[in-house]
């Protein structure tokens, strides 16, 4: 009985019995007080070509035996996937957030030093259900079926992340010393987008926990995320370094997010480490691990996908786009889904790749797959 879907159907197991392990937790990083591990220059990382063991400790001491451990491995490869790969995503105090609503909008000022941005949003409310509501946030936009989402009582919200980062691949200011998240962290200047984009989606988080849901109607611990694409990538490193999101939906979010990076370098016409956008990244990363270098990696994205263990995770495939590298994203899956395995959790972890559709589509064979997850970790059905 598994969860984990590596064909084409889109089928749904529910784990029997009860677990004492969380599906969710009410601050953003459970492993912020924890020391960095070693993070060893370049050319004193070994080559390794198969995928690190997720549950394998940063200096090779053991595995991880028990869940009360797994935040603070958890929290190792954080810190890993910030130093080489998109930069440090910065911790915010409470009292550096203030929120308020105007009608359905929500409104969120971030001040750093004597630097403030203003985040918006605009929830939509259900017609159905009572409040408060469990919300699903789509990065940049919701690609997921209406029919799915407006039959169930759902709050619906879109993160605009060009409040954060100005630039999208499709058009906008690809000056870095413009973006609003460099105003207020000017030290940052070399990040990726990715953890830039990931901070922002965390703020708006913040503004909901502060109002509380009496003013926002908001059930902040069923709180999804969601995109496709470049904003599928978004939503998997949002609901990696968050985890007051309890679910989160990949949708074909190719090379870069759900795919190994070791897996796409043996494969051809695929996005892989040397070709993509390194807006996304550092370009250190591909400075450093370009070519067989990946092999260094101390990490791989199987591991991004794991930081999402205990709560629940959802990865959409389309095989007609060879682009998208599924078969890598499958190989990362299965080895991420380990971690959920080893704690008996492994019904909240799943991959659903489904030919014959377009890009960001999804078909009607993956509503089910979709609507249960959204139902079990939002819902509370």
């Amino acid at each position: 009985m598994s969860a984990l879907v590596l064909a084409s159907g889109a089928t749904f197991a529910q784990k029997k019995g009860k677990t004492n392990v969380p599906y969710v937790y009410k601050v953003e990083n459970t492993g912020a007080s924890y020391a960095s591990p070693v993070l060893p220059k370049f050319e004193d990382l070994p080559i390794v070509k198969d995928l690190p063991n997720p549950l394998e400790w940063s200096d090779g001491s053991g595995v991880v035996t028990d869940f009360k451990d797994w935040s603070r491995r958890r929290a190792e490869i954080a810190k890993e996937i910030q130093h080489y790969e998109i930069g440090e995503k910065p911790a915010v105090g409470k009292e550096q957030v203030k929120a308020r609503m105007s009608g359905d909008t929500l409104i969120v000022d971030v001040t750093v030093g004597s630097n403030t941005i203003t985040l918006t949003s605009v929830i939509t409310y259900p017609t159905k259900g009572k409040a408060p509501y469990p919300l699903m946030i789509g990065t940049s936009h919701i690609s997921l079926p209406g029919e799915v989402l407006h039959e169930r009582p759902l709050a619906l919200m879109t993160y605009n992340e060009r409040q954060v980062n100005g630039y999208s691949q499709f058009r906008g200011n690809t000056d870095r010393t413009t973006y609003p998240f460099v105003k207020l962290y000017p030290q940052l200047i070399d990040n990726g987008a990715y953890s830039e984009w990931a901070w922002g989606l965390s703020r708006l988080i913040d503004g909901l926990q502060q109002l509380g849901p009496k003013v926002t109607k908001i059930d902040t611990e069923h709180i999804g995320v969601t995109g496709c694409s470049y904003a599928g990538k978004m939503a998997l490193f949002c609901g990696a370094f968050d985890e007051r999101i309890a679910l989160t939906i990949a949708q074909e979010p190719g090379g870069g997010g759900a795919a190994a990076w070791r897996v796409s370098h043996t494969m051809e016409e695929v996005e892989n480490l040397d070709k993509t956008d390194y807006h996304w990244f550092m370009e250190s990363l591909k400075e450093q691990f370009h070519d067989d270098n990946v092999y260094r990696l101390p990490y791989d994205h199987h591991e991004l996908c794991a930081m999402v263990c205990p709560r629940a995770l959802l990865v959409l495939g389309n095989p007609d786009y060879k682009w998208l590298a599924d078969e890598s994203a499958r190989q990362s899956m299965e080895a991420a889904s380990k971690v959920w395995q080893k704690f008996g959790i492994e019904d909240r972890v799943g991959l659903s790749i489904v030919a014959g559709h377009p890009h960001c589509q999804v078909p009607e064979s993956q509503y089910e797959i979709i609507g249960n997850f959204i139902d079990r970790f939002l819902i509370k059905k």
